[in-house]
């Protein structure tokens, strides 16, 4: 019986096996000798120095085939389980052909892909340029998430497949209000732009994703940099760019944003957020809109930089609205992300507490940054992380402010030697983190060194963008009991990349690890807060835990080193006050609606087709958000929005650079922070008036059982 039933899905495999593929389309790409040297080298270099210690055997080929059909197909849309099927001996081999220094299995896989991506576009722009119908009015549905899916069985079920996700590309446009004739030209065109790009790929493409998937079976960091790759790379390192300040990464035919840059051009503008994919970009205040759905990520960049001062449009599907969303368009004037924008800085704000008002420091700080070339200039105003916030201190001590507030939000990290250095103004002299290296020998070289500079009540908010050099300073805050950390787990970024030059390029690769004087890493976990708030961003989607192959959380001994008096206790009543405060906070339960809404929106895992369906799909959505938004201005004593045009106009306002702000906005490009706009600063300096208050408590209660003490 079981031998019956599986007949029809071997005979569907067969077929599908015996299809008919267009070799003469293009001719075969095939590595040179000079490719396969290079390869010889990467894989030496790895070996020998990458922190983590892998065998080239039959697991590792296993993998690393498994890897390199992921990146090739990760929405498993054009490669059928025939063709998986055909590459099996493969598993087997790849060790074989890295030590070898082959390529046969990486190229003839990669072809097979190539052939059946041609076929598909092809296919898709037959289709397209019939007189085929889409009926809007069928009931049917396109599946979400089919990484999780078995692959396509046949060519049959391919077409069916894609003929349902070029009627939802066609929906979505329609829905965006676009004429369906329109619509439909405008599909064609993309494919024949992914046709027009396929037939421009290159021997050396097909290396470096190869090399790049080898070198991502030892960490996510690791990889092989052409000279173009090279060049991007030291833009980005430089800040020198002039653009919209934005880190981004393909994912599937999207691209993707990973993090805005603090103090670019985009951060000021406010819209754009991590996670939001970018589907189209046009030049200036008329310019067409390219669809750059199944670009390349360097050609995605090239249309998005330009000179300062000029104007780009993007076309973004947002990633709080989930897979059914429409796109909508926002405009950004391209800057450089200038050392001042990136510079900490220094507020005040107050927190009521009863009758009165508590003044607290709030340091903003958006990233560890240094002035190397001043510093090797021996100029000796030179720029730094730790000047700028010692300057702050100075001028806080001055204010007689009764707290600070450290906010490290959205900082991805920067000089490991600046997180040190600013660990020195909060903590007396200890060790700060501890550093493993490839070799497993640990270090001690990064220490505190003075006596610190602020003894006061500390708080330290993170989130998940906060990453390596702002998970070591607030590590380090955690362990030595110096200060609260509040907000949401950070990115898990634990590790240390270096750059090796070899044949065609460079490698980066990981070579050393953080550790906490605790002895935790911070590698994959991160640093988990005292007090937790909720998290802004999918952590199944953003942070190191989401990406392949990350090096795993573990823990080397701790070091020695000197807590202070930090009363543990205090942990539970904060907690509950913060309990108590937010569930009467309409800000924060606007917040946290909205936060559930949009993982619910997320955990979905199909599209309807059917026009009306979606439509109504989207509008209950709306309705839901409208809800939230008018319970929350109820309660704060504001009239509801009348309907949803009136929310959709307010939601969908202008950015925090319009021209009505641009001239406050020059001098202060982050913006001063406002805790009635900010539920979470709001909350993190009421628990900061909470802990003021448990601290005298406690010096008190130290004080009484202290005999002669003066309190």
């Amino acid at each position: 019986m079981p031998a019956i039933r599986s007949l029809p899905r071997a005979l569907a495999l067969l077929a599908a096996l015996l299809l008919p593929l267009q070799a003469a389309a293009f001719a075969q790409l095939r590595p040179d000798d000079a490719l396969r040297s290079s390869l010889r080298e990467i894989v030496r270099v790895l070996e020998k120095r990458h922190y983590r210690k892998l065998a080239l055997d039959d697991q590792f080929a296993s993998e690393l085939l498994d890897l390199y059909i992921k990146r090739l197909d990760p929405a498993r849309t054009y490669l059928l389980a025939a063709d998986l099927a055909e590459f099996e001996p493969c598993r087997s081999r790849l060790d074989d052909e890295l030590q070898a220094a082959a390529l046969d299995c990486a190229y003839r896989i990669y072809n097979r892909f190539r052939d059946r991506l041609h076929d598909r576009l092809e296919a898709n722009l037959t289709y397209l340029e019939s007189d085929a119908k889409f009926d809007f009015e069928r009931k049917e549905s396109l599946p979400l998430n089919t990484d999780e899916q078995p692959w396509l069985a046949s060519a049959a079920a391919a077409d069916d497949y894609w003929r349902r996700r070029m009627k939802d590309s066609l929906l979505r446009l329609l829905m965006s209000s676009k004429e369906p004739e329109d619509a439909r030209k405008l599909l064609i065109k993309r494919y024949r732009t992914q046709l027009g790009r396929l037939d421009q790929q290159t021997t050396a493409d097909v290396f470096e994703l190869y090399t790049n998937t080898v070198a991502g079976m030892y960490d996510p960091h690791t990889s092989f940099m052409d000279a173009r790759s090279i060049e991007n790379f030291q833009i980005s390192m430089s800040l020198s760019l002039e653009g919209i300040g934005a880190v981004l990464q393909s994912e599937e035919e999207h691209t993707k944003v990973v993090r805005v840059v603090p103090g670019g051009p985009a951060d000021r503008d406010g819209r754009l957020q991590a996670g939001d994919r970018i589907v189209g970009v046009a030049q200036g205040e008329d310019g067409e809109m390219v669809d750059v759905i199944g670009w390349r990520l360097d050609e995605v960049v090239d249309l998005i930089r330009g000179k300062k001062g000029t104007r780009v449009r993007l076309e973004i599907l947002p990633a709080a609205v989930g897979a059914a969303g429409t796109a909508h368009e926002l405009a950004i004037v391209r800057d450089q992300v200038a050392l001042e924008e990136q510079a900490a800085r220094g507020d005040l704000i107050s927190i009521p507490d009863g009758e009165r008002q508590v003044r607290l420091g709030v340091i903003t700080l958006p990233t560890f940054y240094m002035d190397f070339e001043a510093y090797r200039n021996h100029d000796e105003n030179f720029r730094s992380t730790t000047r700028d916030v010692f300057n702050i201190l100075q001028r806080f001590r001055s204010e007689e402010v009764d707290g600070i507030i450290l906010d490290l939000r959205n900082n991805g990290g920067g000089s490991l030697y600046e997180a040190t250095a600013l660990a020195d103004l909060f903590i007396d002299p200890g060790p700060v983190v501890q550093i493993r290296h490839a070799n497993r020998k640990v270090s001690l070289d990064q220490m505190a060194e003075r006596p610190a500079m602020y003894r006061g009540p500390l708080v330290v908010m993170i989130n998940r963008l906060s990453a390596s050099a702002s998970e070591i300073f607030s590590a380090a805050i955690q362990d030595y009991g110096r200060g609260l950390v509040v907000g949401s787990q950070s990115f898990g970024k634990g590790t240390v990349q270096i750059l090796t030059p070899v044949r065609e390029g460079q490698l980066k690769l990981t070579q050393s690890k953080f550790y906490r004087v605790s002895g935790d890493s911070t590698q994959e976990r991160g640093v988990l807060p005292d007090i937790a708030f909720p998290s802004l961003y999918d952590l199944h989607e953003i942070g190191e835990s989401a990406q392949d192959r990350a090096l795993p959380w573990d823990r080397i001994d701790p070091v020695s080193f000197d807590p202070y008096d930090h009363n543990e206790e205090a942990l539970a009543p904060l907690n509950q006050a913060h309990a108590r405060r937010v569930a009467e906070d309409p800000d924060w339960r606007y917040l946290v609606g909205e936060l559930e809404l949009i993982e619910h929106n997320r955990s979905v895992t199909e599209l309807p087709l059917n026009r009306k369906a979606r439509e109504r799909m989207t509008r209950e959505r709306e309705e839901a958000l409208l809800a939230l938004a008018n319970r929350q201005r109820s309660a704060k004593g504001e009239a509801p929005y009348p309907d949803l045009e009136a929310w959709r106009a307010d939601r969908g306002g202008a950015s925090k650079t319009d021209d009505t702000a641009a001239e406050t906005q020059n001098d202060d490009p982050l913006g001063k922070p406002d805790p009635s706009e900010d539920p979470m600063l709001k909350e993190a300096g009421h628990i900061l008036v909470d802990y003021l208050e448990l601290l005298a408590k406690h010096r008190q209660k130290v004080a009484e059982r202290t005999p002669g003490s003066n309190s």
